[in-house]
């Protein structure tokens, strides 16, 4: 099944047209991509060495970097990136490992299971303050059943290797967040997970404005690359790394990387900033959006808060007090952002979450935002602890619209909310589903449409095609999206 939807008038494409070749001197670029390409054309043009091993959704990523070195199409610094294709996932994280220990600028891409695997080579990884970035298009991990599709369960287990976790929520900002995370990892030493939803983003056209490659010159710090580069492993100036600790000094070595990781949230800040005034897209830490005196906040990450800003500027404008604040920077978690970003007017918080922590008391980023709230309650940062619930959606590429976004603030308002809900699913066992008027609709687009596919039959290399040929050939920004069922 495909849709097809139109979001942005050409007069207002116009009008990007006319500030962005009044900043920068020069027309930008458009291209109709998917988020696969969009964070696989800036990891190439920032790597010199690319290990890769295919696993879906993340596979167009490796296959686009293996077609573009063997046509030799050079890097930001004209040399052709190695693309090295091994074993297995943790095959291609020690190649990455060695790659970036030596000295190179290196990447790689994958999702699931295949992250798991890389799990062991990235906690050395980081321990030992190695720049690098993995790109992620995010999917289910294997519990009950295997699925291909997608949601935070995969990067949710790697949240304590040390990387630090930037999430894109669209097209465009995967991007975006390609060029500032290999920025970051430059700059900060601390190595970078760059994620975005396995098919809901990964596989989604959308006309996007391309980076150039000076505007990616403009990010990269290259005293920081030098850097880099003077303390890879050589026999010429050999020192210690990697070695076996005991327990006088171990515990005491661990600290040590704490002033790098409490560097991380003002550096990629500061590059958001960089990059706002190269391309007039900013960004934060986290970004708030809705009525400026909310009552009721949600709190999410990734694609679904497309759905849920929606659903706030629909009631916002309706005379609801409601907002949404989306995270961007994950880990470290930006707890004095997200205070700042909160109305100081909210009296209830909702956090989505697009994972399952079984037997644990809330799902990882509500943990993470109770842990915020109450430390700031206690230090006396915030007038009074707001109602915090936990609303758990979308697992495996399940639907997730404007409709559910406003049943999960219809909880959050009721006289008794629960702590711990479902939206998007009838849960008959445990009782935590939320209802849903359906009839909810913000879609305000010219033209949308539903195709559907029989198996093998055209329909959605036609549809991909068709979405393309308005992106480029006319002044519409079109967004395809693709449902592909396992069972075709």
């Amino acid at each position: 099944m495909t849709t097809v939807s139109d979001t942005t008038a050409a007069t207002e494409t116009a009008e990007i047209l006319d500030r962005d070749s009044a900043r920068t001197g020069k027309e930008p670029t458009f291209a109709c991509i998917d988020g696969n390409e969009a964070a696989a054309r800036v990891a190439y043009a920032l790597s010199e060495v690319v290990a890769i091993y295919p696993i879906t959704p993340a596979s167009p990523m490796g296959e686009a970097a293996d077609e573009w070195s063997a046509a030799g199409r050079p890097n930001l610094w004209g040399a052709v990136p190695d693309v090295i294709e091994m074993q297995s996932e943790a095959g291609a994280a020690g190649a990455l490992h060695g790659a970036v220990t030596k000295g190179a600028l290196g990447t790689t891409f994958t999702a699931s299971q295949g992250l798991l695997l890389m799990l062991p080579n990235m906690f050395k990884i980081a321990g030992e303050l190695t720049p690098t970035v993995v790109h992620v298009a995010a999917r289910s991990l294997a519990t009950h059943a295997l699925s291909i599709f997608g949601d935070h369960s995969d990067v949710m287990a790697a949240r304590s290797t040390g990387f630090a976790m930037l999430c894109a929520s669209s097209v465009q900002e995967a991007h975006d967040f390609a060029a500032i995370s290999h920025a970051a990892t430059l700059t900060s030493r601390v190595p970078f997970l760059h994620f975005f939803d396995g098919f809901r983003t990964s596989h989604e056209i959308n006309r996007i404005q391309l980076l150039h490659d000076d505007d990616l010159a403009a990010m990269i710090d290259m005293a920081a690359v030098d850097a880099h580069r003077r303390r890879g492993l050589s026999p010429d100036h050999p020192v210690l790394r990697g070695s076996a600790q005991n327990p006088d000094v171990f515990f005491q070595a661990r600290e040590a990387c704490s002033p790098f990781y409490e560097s991380v949230p003002g550096i990629v800040a500061e590059l958001m900033d960089r990059f706002a005034a190269r391309t007039g897209r900013r960004y934060g830490l986290a970004d708030y959006v809705g009525h400026p005196e909310a009552e009721r906040v949600m709190i999410a990450m990734g694609s679904g808060t497309g759905a849920c800003e929606e659903a706030v500027e629909s009631l916002a404008a309706a005379g609801e007090r409601v907002g949404l604040v989306k995270v961007r920077l994950y880990r470290p978690f930006p707890a004095a952002e997200l205070l700042a970003a909160l109305p100081r007017s909210t009296r209830g918080v909702a956090v989505l979450d697009r994972t399952k922590e079984p037997g644990a008391p809330g799902d990882p980023l509500y943990l993470d935002v109770v842990s915020t709230l109450a430390q700031a309650a206690a230090d006396g940062e915030v007038d009074s602890m707001p109602t915090i619930i936990g609303a758990r959606y979308g697992l495996s590429s399940k639907e997730f619209t404007p409709a559910m976004a406003k049943a999960v603030l219809d909880e959050l308002g009721s006289k008794h909310p629960r702590r711990q809900v479902t939206v998007g699913i009838i849960d008959d066992v445990s009782h935590t589903s939320v209802t849903y008027d359906p009839s909810f609709d913000t879609d305000t687009s010219d033209v949308r449409a539903v195709f559907f596919g029989l198996v093998s039959d055209g329909t959605v290399s036609a549809n991909k095609a068709a979405v393309k040929i308005i992106g480029e050939r006319t002044n519409l920004f079109p967004q395809g999206y693709f449902v592909y069922d396992s069972k075709k």
